[in-house]
């Protein structure tokens, strides 16, 4: 509370000239200085004229505000202070230089002492920015440029500092503004880094060798060697067979054993482990024989006054030749502690080390003596299958007192596991083989799982046929008929390369005949037609030439179509006239398999479709009404939201995705047989708008039927046979045939033909 000089200091005299104030903050009033500086004030300056005269005339100088006029300046002087020591011998005193900064913009200060390394003083800034008051008995005033000049030493805290030196910037200001800079002053010296710089000794020197450069060259590079050591001599003495490892980084050696399974000794313990082994051993070295330095004990009557340096001369020191690198070849004989070791033989990079270091080139190895006695394999003995589980399961228990299960192929499960639509599972469809009539009509479905190779049979019973419509037999493997079961020979199985069309397999001693394959098991089998030789074009193809090639003229006479001039002169014959061409001629050489596999790839592609798109729908808007679904704009929402460029076409995939994510309540098979019927871009990607009018019981309404099975409507089984192509193209598979008298043939035919074609005109 400040007072008022017109009333006395009396109770109530006196009063509080804040009282009713709301604001308290300090007005942008500046105040001049100097020419060119200006301070920020507590209060307007009233005077008219400021205490220091303006470089221009009044009303000529441009009033811009001094911290956009000075923004990012500052004045950079050099100074030392001296700081006195007291604990420090022969020192009394030591010089600390630092460098002042002077902002222009606000007039405040900074000091700061550059760091120096290991000079054991915490450096760094010593004053903050701030505005520096000038001590007594100055008062109500501040440092500024006319206080700070090259030999001025102005008093900070109470510290006084000397200025030394200014920058460039710093100097040339000063001279603008009238104020002249003296030449910089010389540092006096400082007796600290003086003392420093006198060489002094350590009392106890560093003796210790300097490896960490071999280390960081020849880390981690190893010689081997091979060799052996020959104790036939000595009783019961045999061959070791040894492995000599040298370390280049600090030439040190280890010398393992190599121990033969069921040779009746112990194998894992090292020969010789890490060290550097002598060429000459006489006896063990006494402790602290191996320290790189001698201690001496100096005045040791007086415990108390007794000290220890270490023996510049070394004495009594014994060196010790050890083996190196180059006393290592293969022939050479070295001796390990009495044991004579000869080296035969060495690893690929240890003789490319010596022929880059010594320039060798002879690396022939030397025979090890007793070398085929040791560690004979002893075939193991396999008792004969008892019968009991599988052959794997009872082979556990011949080689470990608890067995484990049989362990899979882990990596042929990954790489056949199911991965979206292709479930690696190849399906034929089959009939039974039997003398009992009965049976002979009785339909199969046989699945084989490419991931094991396991076989699973599905009957496909009629109705009123006496059979069930059941799973025949369980998925399992299924060895191969006419094998010895009570043998220590491991079964051979039934393999995928053992199915195809027209196949006759015995399983579980059930005759079957595979009559058709489906789509899926075909295309895979052509697809991977190195493993599947009766699905591989170009075999068949080679089968086909060879055995056409005596009988191509009859073989093209009879069965060559007439050409269509409709058609672009395309020669189209149908699958049943071909089979029938092909097994006139091929007879037992060719299976039907693989005349499914030339009428595929060569077919006119006039396909067959079994299910209408009618039907499907038909069957979608009965399933859909059977659960009262009705979300059609949820499902278009869902499908804007994938589709954000609204290109009006997404992937199967994702198609998929989204029908099973809005819980259609209809079964995945007529899913897919959905996604089939509908309309395809160029890239492979479907309509989705087709999908709403698919799914849409509104447009072009159809009449429900009675629900069925869907899984039995939709299946593969019940279609038909797969379809071979409405025709095939026999232009394209005669020219693939390349059959030298194909010619000739060609020639004949038409000639017959153009002689029929112009009889009538020449009578």
């Amino acid at each position: 509370m400040q007072r008022t000089s017109m009333l006395p200091c009396l109770p109530g005299f006196s009063f509080d000239k804040n009282l009713g104030r709301t604001k308290f903050h300090k007005s942008h009033h500046f105040a001049k200085i100097h020419d060119g500086v200006y301070y920020l004030a507590e209060k307007a300056d009233t005077t008219v004229h400021s205490r220091y005269p303006a470089m221009y005339p009044p009303g000529e100088a441009q009033e811009i505000p001094s911290w956009l006029a000075y923004d990012g300046q500052r004045l950079m002087f050099k100074a030392f202070f001296r700081e006195t020591v007291q604990d420090r011998w022969k020192i009394t005193y030591q010089i600390r230089l630092v460098k002042i900064s002077f902002f222009l913009e606000d007039g405040t200060m900074k000091i700061v002492e550059p760091a120096v390394d290991n000079s054991g003083l915490e450096q760094g800034v010593l004053v903050k920015r701030q505005r520096i008051p000038v001590p007594d008995p100055v008062k109500y005033r501040y440092y500024d440029i006319l206080d700070l000049n090259v030999g001025k030493e102005p008093e900070i805290y109470g510290r006084v500092y000397k200025i030394v030196d200014c920058d460039k910037f710093t100097r040339q200001f000063l001279n603008r503004m009238g104020i002249p800079v003296p030449d910089p002053v010389d540092l006096p010296k400082d007796p600290s880094s003086e003392t420093q710089k006198v060489e002094s000794f350590p009392r106890q020197p560093s003796r210790r060798t300097d490896t960490l450069g071999s280390f960081l060259k020849y880390d981690k590079q190893v010689l081997r060697f091979y060799g052996y050591w020959d104790d036939t001599e000595n009783l019961y003495g045999i061959v070791h067979d040894l492995e000599l490892h040298y370390y280049l980084a600090d030439n040190t050696m280890d010398i393992k054993e190599n121990v033969e399974q069921n040779t009746g000794r112990d194998s894992g313990p090292m020969f010789v482990k890490r060290m550097k082994i002598p060429k000459f051993f006489t006896e063990l070295q006494p402790i602290g024989a191996e320290d790189p330095f001698t201690v001496l004990n100096v005045l040791s009557e007086n415990r108390m006054r007794s000290y220890y340096i270490p023996d510049p001369l070394n004495t009594g020191k014994v060196s010790v030749d050890c083996y190196r690198d180059n006393d290592l070849c293969i022939g050479a004989q070295i001796d390990v502690f009495g044991r004579r070791i000869v080296i035969t033989d060495m690893d690929p990079f240890t003789k490319e080390y010596y022929r880059t270091m010594y320039g060798l080139e002879d690396f022939t190895p030397l025979p090890q003596p007793g070398r085929d006695q040791l560690g004979q394999q002893v075939e193991r003995y396999i008792p004969p299958y008892n019968g009991f589980g599988s052959y794997e399961d009872s082979l556990g228990n011949c080689f470990m007192m608890i067995p484990k299960p049989p362990k899979p192929d882990f990596v042929k499960f990954m790489r056949h596991d199911r991965q979206g639509f292709n479930s690696h599972v190849l399906r034929f469809r089959a009939r039974m083989i039997s003398k009992i009539p009965a049976n002979e009509e009785r339909q199969f479905i046989i699945r084989v799982f490419l991931m094991d190779d396991t076989i699973s049979i599905f009957e496909l019973a009629k109705r009123n046929s006496g059979f069930l419509r059941s799973p025949f037999k369980k998925r399992m493997p299924v060895k191969l008929p006419g094998q010895d079961v009570f043998t220590s020979k491991k079964p051979e199985y039934y393999r995928p390369q053992d199915f195809y069309v027209g196949a006759r397999v015995n399983l579980l001693n059930f005759l079957f005949k595979i009559t058709s394959a489906d789509i899926y098991a075909l295309r895979y089998m052509e697809l991977h037609c190195d493993k599947f030789p009766r699905a591989n074009r170009k075999l068949i193809m080679k089968k086909l030439r060879e055995g056409l090639q005596p009988v191509y003229d009859e073989f093209i006479q009879t069965y060559a179509p007439p050409k269509d001039e409709a058609e672009d002169n395309i020669q189209v014959v149908e699958y049943d006239r071909f089979k029938e061409a092909i097994e006139r001629f091929m007879g037992d050489e060719i299976t039907e398999h693989e005349m499914i596999t030339i009428a595929r790839y060569y077919s006119s592609h006039e396909k067959i479709e079994h299910r209408t798109r009618e039907y499907v729908r038909n069957l979608l808007h009965t399933e859909l009404e059977r659960f009262l679904w009705n979300n059609l704009d949820r499902l278009q929402e869902d499908l804007h939201h994938w589709d954000r460029n609204r290109t009006g076409y997404l992937p199967r995939e994702s198609l998929y995705t989204i029908l099973r994510g809005c819980r259609i309540p209809v079964d995945v098979e007529l899913l897919n047989s959905m996604l089939d019927h509908l309309r395809k871009a160029e890239d492979g990607k479907l309509d989705y708008n087709d999908l709403l009018q698919f799914m849409n019981p509104k447009i072009d309404p159809l009449p429900l039927i009675v629900p069925v099975n869907i899984k039995t409507a939709l299946w593969w089984a019940s279609e038909k046979e797969p379809d071979c192509g409405a025709g095939i193209n026999w232009n394209e598979f005669v020219k693939d045939l390349d059959i030298g008298a194909e010619g000739n043939a060609t020639e004949r035919v038409g000639g017959e033909a153009e002689v029929k074609r112009l009889a009538p005109k020449e009578n």
